[in-house]
């Protein structure tokens, strides 16, 4: 079974169950986690028993910042706000509190620049996680950095270079084959990019993304994100590469304008269908 969920479930309200209720009645069977503080208890307490009576997977608790930016004050304050999205994962039992690597590009949240690629940035990006997950030390949740295009994770490769080098249970790999389609090569094998993603992380893997892209034919390469199932990556083998996982693995759909959604949601679930997969 895959555990579908994402952005886009019409609610208006901040009430933990109807959050949850609204994920059930949208199709979902997981979630990002509702905003919430740390210290607020009582609503850190509601949304675990929401989302448990709904029977839906609190998947990720968003950390985005960039943890490794080369400006002191930035840095700190940034790997601040991801230990404490971490304490909030481990409090409501999420899969992982998910954040991108960041870049050693000043002024920047993710850009490129060379260090992200060399020896210099995966020192950085190492320490950077064992910091963050030695400030909480998480025993039900992880800490995963995002996949992206110009720094690292960038391949599966490298995220299991990465796993092994920060060395603690507490780190694992999330999943976004879309990421990593950078050039035409991979864009026309995207089933042997996924196939080899399965291969290498599969039992680090605590949650993925789902999107698509599409290659056009402007210069220089241009590559576009469109919604799942409408583009180039290969969502037969993605779905059935996550639907052989041992335990669910929640598959989350991101990056769409609200009314794209259920399009996306539909997509996803036909094709698993089609496959004999339930989502």
């Amino acid at each position: 079974m895959i555990r579908l969920g994402g952005y886009g479930v019409p609610v208006d309200s901040e009430d933990p169950a109807e959050i949850a209720r609204a994920h059930t009645a949208f199709g979902y069977r997981a979630g990002y986690c509702p905003a919430v503080d740390l210290a607020d208890t009582d609503r850190l307490k509601a949304i675990v028993k929401a989302f448990a009576d709904e029977d839906i997977q609190i998947a990720e608790v968003a950390a985005w910042s960039n943890v490794s930016a080369p400006e002191p004050e930035k840095r700190r304050a940034n790997r601040a706000h991801a230990i404490d999205r971490l304490a909030v994962a481990e409090e409501v039992g999420a899969c992982c509190a998910v954040t991108y690597i960041g870049t050693l590009a000043e002024d920047s949240e993710y850009g490129p620049h060379p260090d992200n690629l060399a020896q210099a940035g995966f020192d950085v990006f190492v320490e950077t996680a064992r910091t963050i997950i030695d400030a909480v030390k998480p025993k039900r949740t992880k800490l995963a950095f995002e996949m992206m295009q110009w720094t690292l994770p960038d391949s599966p490769e490298n995220l299991v270079e990465l796993i092994a080098a920060i060395d603690r249970p507490a780190f694992a790999a999330h999943l976004d084959p879309t990421n990593l389609v950078v050039s035409p090569r991979l864009y026309y094998n995207t089933g042997e990019l996924i196939r080899r993603c399965f291969r290498l992380l599969g039992p680090h893997i605590v949650s993925a993304h789902a999107k698509d892209l599409t290659m056009g034919g402007e210069l220089s390469l241009h590559l576009s994100e469109v919604l799942p199932g409408t583009g180039g990556l290969d969502y037969a083998t993605y779905l059935s590469e996550l639907d052989k996982l041992d335990a669910p693995v929640p598959l989350l759909l991101e990056h769409l304008e609200f009314e794209q959604y259920p399009e996306a949601r539909d997509n996803v679930k036909r094709i698993g269908a089609g496959l004999g997969i339930d989502i």
